[in-house]
């Protein structure tokens, strides 16, 4: 499973924030590190926020809607056209079950969005990558591979280089460069 830690190292000018997560096979919560690919027609000028339903519960006589971007990313396959690779979790709870839509601050302070929302997407970048496939090399390309995770076995679109080779936790850091 991807994941990314702590060290990160990009510009905001980097980072894409105009689509939410969606896709067949998606489950929550979703892991930020993973490798996203524009969904459908991508992202229209035209587009407005769509209704995603209700915060959790429903009661007669209201209307309690959540708005969500109609624009998506899904996880990217083996040959798709990458467009970067995810910042943030996409989960509806917290550690405790609390929901996050009730709760944005805690959503920031998990490194989270509630899905529907933007999910933030960097293109070019270094970062320290915990859940690599194969056997990175210092200097060597990586590889997107199959449900959206960084290999260095070739095969797929090169997504960046790495910077070094595993550490004991299999951590390494990898440049993104899309």
């Amino acid at each position: 499973m991807a994941n990314l830690k702590a060290f990160r190292q990009y510009s905001e000018h980097d980072v894409v924030n105009l689509f939410s997560l969606t896709g067949n096979g998606i489950t929550l919560p979703f892991n930020k590190g993973t490798l996203v690919s524009v969904d459908g027609d991508g992202w229209k000028n035209d587009n407005d926020l769509v209704m995603a339903g209700d915060p959790g519960a429903a009661y007669s006589n209201t209307v309690s809607q959540r708005y969500g971007v109609p624009a998506c990313v899904t996880v990217a396959a083996t040959g798709d056209n990458i467009l970067g690779i995810t910042l943030y979790d996409v989960k509806e709870t917290d550690e405790n079950g609390e929901k996050l839509i009730f709760n944005p601050r805690k959503a920031a302070e998990l490194q989270a969005v509630v899905s529907g929302q933007a999910v933030p997407v960097m293109t070019k970048g270094v970062v320290l990558y915990n859940g690599v496939g194969g056997t990175p090399a210092a200097g060597g390309a990586a590889y997107a591979a199959a449900n959206g995770i960084i290999t260095a076995t070739s095969g797929g679109n090169v997504v960046g280089k790495f910077l070094g080779v595993k550490d004991a936790d299999g951590n390494v850091l990898v440049k993104i460069e899309l």
